[in-house]
């Protein structure tokens, strides 16, 4: 017995050096701001709004982010291009976007051009195969609107429609990020496609889908995990996950919630 449990152990260290998968990483940094990195290290930026109100070591996170290869915004408005523009100089990160969304965020918002091209930017309906295959992206529409401020605030500029993104990771989950929207019919023919792993559903009401609404879309993607975000960062923003909690079970949703905190980290 002893022999088996010293040899358990010496495989459970030899696992990475082998080059078997990790697991894929999920942080939220609060609202809609989450980092993944995959099994082989890749990270991934949606909505980077690292320094938002809910996240009190926002400016710590933003200097320690280290290595970015993605980052994907699903509409133009403040609160989701974040701080994308400053990582994108710093680290290099390619824009993962629509087109027009894209082309506007480098006219007006300075994300860099020599990172913005085709093999990232796309729009709805396509997928993009990036990261030497690692990472497949699908992009998804979102019922909302966006629309593009420049850094001097003087005016505002469209950023195309809005949408969200499922992030299928070879030898990991599919994440699909609802963006802001409301609850659509079609959102039934996400999973059509791509089974979902986990679902970041926004819960805020307001400008999206409040708690119920968000539980009605749940049943319609029937992933196996919904994370709640997009609530709490404003007064004006007031579901809670609490009531989400209610809503799902009042709908008979099979999937699991998970309620983070901010600057944690799942793996999947």
């Amino acid at each position: 017995m002893q022999f088996f449990r010293i040899f358990s152990l010496i495989f459970a260290l030899l696992l990475p050096a082998a080059g078997f998968a990790s697991g894929t990483e999920l942080t939220w940094y609060g609202h809609s701001a989450f980092r993944i990195e995959t099994p082989e290290g890749h990270v991934l930026l949606v909505d980077p709004w690292i320094t938002n109100p809910s996240n009190k070591a926002g400016k710590e996170d933003l200097a320690n982010l280290g290595k970015v290869d993605l980052i994907l915004i699903t509409h133009g408005h403040f609160d989701h291009v974040g701080d994308a523009v400053e990582i994108a100089k710093k680290t290099g990160a390619k824009l993962v976007s629509t087109f027009d969304l894209g082309t506007s965020l480098v006219k007006y918002a300075g994300y860099p051009k020599d990172q913005a091209g085709y093999d990232t930017l796309g729009n709805f309906g396509g997928e993009i195969h990036l990261l030497g295959g690692e990472v497949d992206i699908a992009f998804v529409p979102a019922i909302h609107s966006s629309s593009v401020t420049p850094p001097d605030g003087k005016e505002i500029h469209m950023g195309g429609n809005p949408g969200g993104f499922l992030i299928m990771v070879k030898n990991g989950p599919a994440i699909y990020h609802t963006g802001d929207t409301d609850v659509f019919a079609d959102m039934k023919l996400v999973a059509k496609f791509h089974k979902v792993d986990v679902m970041l559903a926004c819960i805020g009401d307001h400008f999206t889908m409040g708690p119920e609404r968000a539980a009605l879309a749940v049943n319609l993607v029937n992933p196996k995990v919904v994370i709640p975000m997009h609530y709490g960062t404003f007064p004006i923003l007031t579901g809670t996950p609490e009531e989400f909690a209610k809503a799902l079970k009042a709908n008979k949703a099979k999937a699991k919630l998970e309620v983070m905190k901010v600057g944690e980290t799942l793996t999947f």
